[in-house]
């Protein structure tokens, strides 16, 4: 018995280690799971966006944008319906009703007293074939419409792009600002250990130490603006974008180093390009074809239209009756004479029954058709026709003179683009010499420094002067190569970073 017992109790036990092996090796593999799923969702959430992929994600999301396009949808709307306008139209008519009381019934001519039903059915079309060329013209300017509603969504889409690209160079300028000010404390840092070791030899006073301590919480302070203003430029940066939030968004970094400037058009040069396919210039071409075409139609007024009308139709009346047996008795005596001296005797229709002819039948006896044209000449309307064409007139002269002022706001635009390329340029070429000859002077001031033929103040302002010509050539390196950037954009080329 104690063996048995023995054996059950070992086998329980048995029993339950494997359940317990199985739900630990459930739960490793859940676990497992959970952190591959982890891991690809912060790759997801790490993906670094380039220049292109950020234009692409702005243009796909931006609501204004996407009512550009709703625009377009409505214009081609338009376009369709004045195509379809040269076609017949057709309509028809059913009626179904019921009189009471005394009235002349439109089938039979005769009184009707008692409750009557009557129906009518009738088809009606008509045929505009000549109004002035009035729809022609229509269709002609709905046609230039949605080209301008197309060229004025690739305006937009253009200003979207140059607005993302220079927001993405902003911020690819605080995170080389950032990585500067981290390295620049990084030196001071390793500043002041070094200027420690020789305080607590005797070798420098204390205050030196202190001084360099102020540099360093000067420096650290600059950290933090600068990571304050990168946050804010990728806040910016996902707004355009029209994402919900900046967590998880990051850019990349291209290598860019030292721009070679290349050769810079002249303003002209620029804008005699730029106005040949620019789309503000495009669409207010158009719109200038449309308003003629809008006199076109306001023209057409003042011509004769023809149309062809047609109908058929047919009806049913309740008191159209068919009678049983009728007889017709007069009365002896006269009610009148005619115009000839005859007598009129009033006379009595008598019937065994009588009912309502059949529906069908009615159809077909009722049936009727008409055909006609019809010319309308127009002699006085209030001199509408008139005020119509000087209205288009004016429209004529206000689109003319928008595309002028379209023209100059351009070359104003490529005027300044250009006068900053080349201020961009010639800073450009400054600052690095300024670099080079600041970063020399530095690195001078700090030998003489660590060994103590300089006290820390000059040391300090060396490398306040290393610093401020370091953060000028980033700024103007980003500067110049979105100024160039600009220049391509209005010579069309794409935007990249890619030089």
């Amino acid at each position: 018995m104690a063996s048995t017992a023995r054996v059950q109790i070992l086998n329980l036990v048995q029993e339950r280690f494997e359940v317990n092996q199985l739900k630990l090796i459930s739960i490793l593999f859940l676990l497992l799971l959970f952190l591959l799923f982890s891991i690809r969702v912060n790759a997801q959430e790490t993906k670094e966006w380039s220049l292109e992929e950020c234009i692409n994600y702005a243009l796909e999301h931006n609501i204004s944008l996407k009512q550009q396009d709703l625009n377009i949808d409505y214009q081609q709307e338009l376009l369709l319906q004045s195509k379809l306008g040269v076609l017949p139209n057709v309509n028809g008519f059913i009626s179904h009703g019921y009189n009471w009381g005394q009235r002349v019934d439109p089938f039979t001519n005769e009184f009707a007293t008692d409750r009557v039903r009557s129906n009518n059915l009738y088809v009606q079309g008509d045929l505009n074939i000549f109004s002035g060329l009035q729809q022609i013209n229509k269709i002609k300017r709905n046609m230039l419409n949605l080209q301008a509603a197309q060229y004025d969504a690739d305006y937009y889409s253009d200003e979207i792009s140059i607005t993302v690209a220079m927001e993405y160079l902003q911020t690819l300028y605080y995170l080389e600002f950032v990585d500067m000010a981290y390295n620049q404390l990084d030196i001071t840092n390793q500043q002041v250990d070094r200027t420690s070791k020789l305080v607590e030899a005797g070798t420098l006073a204390k205050g030196d130490l202190l001084i360099i301590e102020a540099q360093q919480a000067s420096e650290e302070l600059s950290v933090v603006e600068a990571e304050n203003n990168l946050a804010l430029s990728y806040l910016n940066l996902t707004q355009l974008l029209e994402l919900d939030t900046p967590e998880g968004f990051f850019i990349e970094k291209p290598e860019l180093g030292l721009i070679d400037q290349p050769e810079i058009f002249t303003p002209e040069q620029i804008f005699g390009i730029a106005v040949e396919y620019r789309p503000e210039i495009k669409s207010a071409e158009v719109k200038v074809e449309s308003s003629e075409r809008d006199l076109g139609v306001a023209r057409g007024t003042y011509y004769p239209s023809l149309s062809l009308n047609g109908s058929i139709g047919s009806g049913y009346s309740g008191a159209n009756y068919l009678y049983n047996n009728p007889t017709l008795s007069l009365d002896d005596e006269p009610f009148g004479e005619t115009a000839s001296n005859e007598f009129v005797f009033p006379y009595e229709v008598k019937f065994e029954s009588r009912s309502s002819k059949a529906f069908g039948d009615q159809l077909n006896d009722n049936l009727n058709e008409s055909v006609s044209l019809n010319l309308r000449i127009p002699i006085f309307n209030g001199w509408a026709s008139r005020s119509s064409v000087a209205q288009a007139k004016i429209g004529i002269a206000n689109a003319d003179l928008e595309l002028q002022q379209q023209k100059r706001d351009l070359y104003k635009v490529i005027q300044q683009a250009y006068n900053d390329a080349v201020a961009a340029a010639k800073k450009h070429k400054a600052a690095d010499k300024r670099v080079n000859a600041t970063q020399e002077s530095f690195n001078y001031s700090e030998q003489k420094f660590n060994v103590g033929l300089i006290n820390s103040v000059e040391y300090n302002d060396a490398k306040k002067e290393a610093n401020n010509a370091l953060s000028e050539l980033i700024q103007a390196k980003y500067d110049f190569v979105f100024r160039i950037t600009v220049i391509d954009f209005y010579m069309g080329k794409p935007i990249t970073l890619e030089r």
